[in-house]
């Protein structure tokens, strides 16, 4: 595990929470906080602050390292029902680095220029520089969830467009890109109460949506969808991590560990100067 907050794993999370053969998405306990050694919140909260500067070293060196041509970059993948935390995660995980490094898209439904191309078009116009964090807010997985769900295209192109992303993803691997796929996973039940919440507080009404009680209305065909989309898509190149969410915490916590995980794996250290140190001390300090 790197030695990334070792003491609040029972077991690394990304091989707990990985999508692997005989995957079953309705034996995972949206309300679970599976491999966590901690007794609560509270020391959740102080890990995730414990980790902040581990994750923002890391990407200042991805950051850097680029500079000197390498073309490594990472890009996390967040895909959820609605009020899941995606947003959570953006501002706690991701917003404690340089937004310098980070690369944020969020996917709606697509334009009418969109919708003229290829389903990932969009995506690939989006995608991080090289040295950065891409966030991607929803992704060309809508194309297979709500396209399925909600039949957008035949089921035939849905197929097809499996195989598209793996071979997208693919692709990505070989050339450098680091790809982090999270859902975030809740019940049904607590995202009535979240919608609920929003609801009652008008600070809070802004992020309500009324589509989002059409799309409740449709949720056992999305996780049908998700089951198969996690089952078709997760890959040795490019694994699914289905994260338990209910308690927001945790999946914090879980994404930041797999955000540190990933960039160690990378093996980073410094660039080299490309100027005589010594040479350049010697000039400023006469100056």
């Amino acid at each position: 595990m790197g030695g990334h907050n070792e003491k609040i794993w029972t077991d690394d999370p990304r091989e707990r929470l990985r999508v692997t053969a005989g995957f079953r998405l309705a034996d995972v306990d949206p309300g679970g906080t599976p491999g966590f050694a901690g007794v609560g919140q509270k020391n959740a909260d102080a890990a995730l602050d414990a980790g902040v500067g581990e994750l923002s070293n890391l990407q200042e060196m991805l950051f850097a390292n680029s500079r000197s041509g390498d073309p490594l970059r990472v890009l996390l993948v967040l895909q959820a029902m609605d009020t899941a935390g995606k947003g959570g995660i953006v501002r706690h995980v991701v917003g404690s680095v340089d937004p310098q490094g980070v690369r944020l898209s969020a996917f709606k439904a697509p334009t009418e220029e969109e919708r003229a191309h290829d389903f990932l078009w969009r995506v690939r116009r989006r995608l991080p520089e090289v040295g950065l964090i891409g966030v991607f807010d929803r992704s060309h997985y809508e194309d297979v969830l709500v396209g399925r769900v909600r039949a957008l295209a035949s089921p035939a192109e849905i197929e097809d467009r499996y195989e598209k992303i793996r071979q997208f993803e693919n692709e990505l691997v070989g050339q450098g890109t680091t790809i982090i796929k999270v859902m975030l996973h809740i019940g049904s039940d607590d995202q009535k109460e979240r919608l609920a919440e929003r609801l009652e507080r008008p600070d809070k009404h802004w992020k309500y949506n009324p589509g989002d009680v059409d799309e409740r209305m449709r949720w056992d065909a999305y996780m049908d969808a998700y089951q198969i989309a996690l089952e078709r898509t997760s890959t040795s190149a490019a694994p699914w991590f289905v994260v338990p969410a209910e308690k927001k915490w945790y999946a914090r916590l879980v994404v930041q560990h797999l955000l540190i995980d990933a960039l160690q794996r990378l093996d980073l250290t410094w660039p080299a100067a490309t100027f005589d140190v010594a040479q350049e001390k010697a000039r400023l300090a006469a100056t």
